[in-house]
């Protein structure tokens, strides 16, 4: 049997499993060009490929750029039926494709609607169909997609959603005076289409929505309030419900929408190891925030990421509480962060204990952090440096879950730890992690990873040398990390919680100590009280202090 013959005869033998799924997704990706041109000859010439055709695409979805041309191919192909043709629509969606408009426009004439009619002939459209001409970048879709906002059958978050992705201004206002008739999701779609559109028209609409709203629909006013002004009134810490509605309403009540300077009060010391402060309209240069909600998605808010000047550096997944905690390594920020982290070093040489006059000298430097309530701990953690994926807590816990777990024989087999593998969980670069989880938590696991915010190949071996011979000499210099705790219940089976941080400076000092096996001196600051998920769980915290709390 030939090359090409072996490369087609693989997905059809998955396809034909007594286990599809499971054969697919065993099935080798290592050439996903072949392999996605043995899909495109299955989807055209297989006489049962309406049997198989969610597989097909989704195998497609799962082959990058290669699976995206057989994609585009395909929806282009003349006969196709409107099953298929939906089916292609949602995957291209989900892919992030942008469509030729021309084709678009065929298919609103004659797609199946979701409400059962033609988008043609007066039914509401598929919302795949609606989220491509979002993503089409034709901004002559615009008045289409706006006369679908006063359509209570038609998919309207997603219309509402289209329009911010074309950036089309002209919709902001009917946008942001539809708040009032949203709810739920669909409220939040909206808030979340006016961030997209980031036009200043639709802030005067939100502070008087502000006003009127119902205490669920507050968070979503003021975090467009903020994501539009750049202004971030700090908030009382843990505020919820009724408290959290009159404290956001209260911090816009006079209009002013322009940011001041970033404050640092209400700075406290505890002990030498452990303070809290607040941030006052924070720069909020280094930031967690939601990703653009994604394609075809029905969450609008769901995905975070760790940015610096708006640019992501890691995601950090969804907000989701049962979900598996995992970060991915997006891009390096620029050579401004390291300046900006350099600027505490001075103390750090040999740092013991905190004091007010030390983070005083430091506010200019905190004041770039996003507003909130902050604690700073003066750790000794025991790290070592990781670059193998086996070795990673990531993988490693999962695996742990997975030996816990047993095979009851209901599992899917690609959903067994036999199939797991390490590199799937790896979040792309070598890092520091605790050499054991935390010891004496509630959690029965705390694991601990701390990232690095530089290449580790860029490390300066001079540097390195000069860290490790201080270390030798008993000096302890400290770095710097925004840490977190996350919370989960994985699966609503596993409690698993994470000391989770991004090292801001001191990566040549880790080096150090992990080389050397001596407990790393760290100051980590946690934001407490956010709610948004990559939150420093104040019970989480009190358990690292107690752990590895500086002694003096």
């Amino acid at each position: 049997m030939g090359d090409h013959d072996t490369v087609r005869a693989r997905p059809r033998a998955a396809l034909r499993a007594d286990d599809p799924w499971t054969a697919l997704y065993l099935l080798n990706t290592d050439r996903p060009g072949p392999l996605a041109g043995a899909v495109e000859e299955l989807y055209r010439s297989d006489a049962d490929h309406t049997a198989f055709r969610p597989y097909l695409t989704w195998l497609l979805r799962s082959l990058g750029e290669p699976g995206d041309a057989v994609l585009l191919r395909l929806l282009a192909a003349p006969g196709l039926t409107a099953d298929d043709r939906q089916d292609l629509l949602r995957a291209s969606v989900v892919r992030g494709l942008r469509l030729p408009a021309e084709l678009l426009r065929t298919y609103a004439q004659d797609a199946p609607a979701s409400s059962g009619g033609n988008a043609g002939t007066g039914g509401s459209p598929a919302p795949e169909l609606v989220d491509a001409m979002g993503l089409s970048g034709d901004p002559s879709f615009a008045p289409y997609l706006g006369a679908l906002l006063d359509d209570p059958a038609a998919p309207r978050c997603r219309a509402a959603l289209a329009l911010g992705r074309l950036g089309a201004r002209a919709w902001t206002e009917p946008i942001a005076g539809r708040l009032s008739e949203v709810t739920g999701l669909d409220h939040t779609a909206f808030s979340v289409a006016l961030e997209l559109m980031d036009d200043p028209a639709a802030v005067p609409h939100l502070l008087r929505w502000l006003a009127e709203s119902s205490e669920e629909r507050v968070y979503d006013v003021h975090h467009a309030l903020v994501q539009l002004t750049g202004r971030d009134p700090l908030l009382p810490e843990r505020a919820s419900g009724a408290a959290y509605a009159a404290a956001v309403r209260a911090a816009w009540a006079d209009g002013r929408t322009e940011r001041a300077p970033a404050a640092v009060r209400d700075l406290v010391v505890e002990s030498g190891a452990l303070a809290r402060f607040s941030v006052d309209e924070g720069a909020s240069r280094i930031r967690f925030a939601f990703d653009p909600p994604s394609p075809g998605s029905s969450w609008p808010r769901w995905d975070r990421s760790l940015t610096f000047d708006r640019k992501p550096l890691y995601r950090l997944g969804s907000v989701c509480d049962t979900c598996e905690l995992g970060l991915t390594l997006l891009d390096w920020p620029d050579d401004e962060a390291a300046r900006i982290a350099a600027r505490m070093r001075g103390r750090l040489a040999d740092l013991d204990r905190l004091d007010t006059t030390l983070l005083a000298e430091w506010s200019p430097v905190l004041g770039e952090l996003e507003t909130g309530h902050y604690r700073a701990l003066l750790l000794d953690l025991p790290l070592e440096q990781v670059a193998e994926p086996a070795r990673s807590w990531w993988y490693r816990r999962a695996a742990a879950r997975a030996e816990e777990d047993g095979d009851d024989g209901n599992r899917p087999e690609y959903d067994r730890p036999e199939y797991d593998r390490p590199e799937d969980y790896w979040p792309g670069v070598a890092h520091f992690q605790l050499t054991a989880p935390v010891p004496g938590g509630r959690v029965p696991f705390t694991y601990g990873a701390l990232l690095p915010s530089q290449p580790p190949e860029a490390f300066d071996p001079a540097a390195l040398a000069r860290h490790a011979a201080a270390v030798a000499a008993g000096e302890r210099p400290a770095a710097v990390v925004l840490g977190w705790i996350d919370d989960r219940y994985v699966e609503a089976l596993h409690e698993e919680r994470w000391l989770v941080g991004a090292i801001l400076d001191g990566h040549h000092r880790l080096a150090a100590y992990a080389a050397a096996g001596v407990p790393a001196r760290v100051l980590l600051l946690a934001r407490v009280g956010g709610g948004s998920g990559a939150d420093g769980g104040l019970e989480g915290l009190a358990e690292v202090a107690a752990a590895y709390g500086c002694r003096e």
